[in-house]
């Protein structure tokens, strides 16, 4: 490949590495289930968080909670 500026040699290597990887990986997929009864439109938000790969869950009774596990699982290493 021939590039005429740093810029466009930067633009090629970001599209490289995107074919590579994918924009939504698997590891950091969430299923977020809320309870029939929480008033979200209230800013109320119960239900369960369950991670797909390693299939951790938990339930959650604020927003802060939902998201508490998510930065948890996320900051974790992966486990083989």
């Amino acid at each position: 490949m021939v590039f005429h500026s740093e810029e466009q040699r930067r633009r090629e290597m970001t599209t490289l590495r995107s074919r590579n990887q994918p924009s939504l990986p698997t590891n950091r997929a969430f299923v977020v289930q809320l309870r029939a009864d929480a008033e979200v439109g209230q800013g109320e938000f119960r239900g369960r968080v369950e991670h797909i790969n390693s299939m951790r869950a938990t339930h959650f009774h604020s927003i802060e909670e939902l998201l508490a596990f998510i930065v948890k699982v996320l900051s974790e290493p992966e486990q083989p």
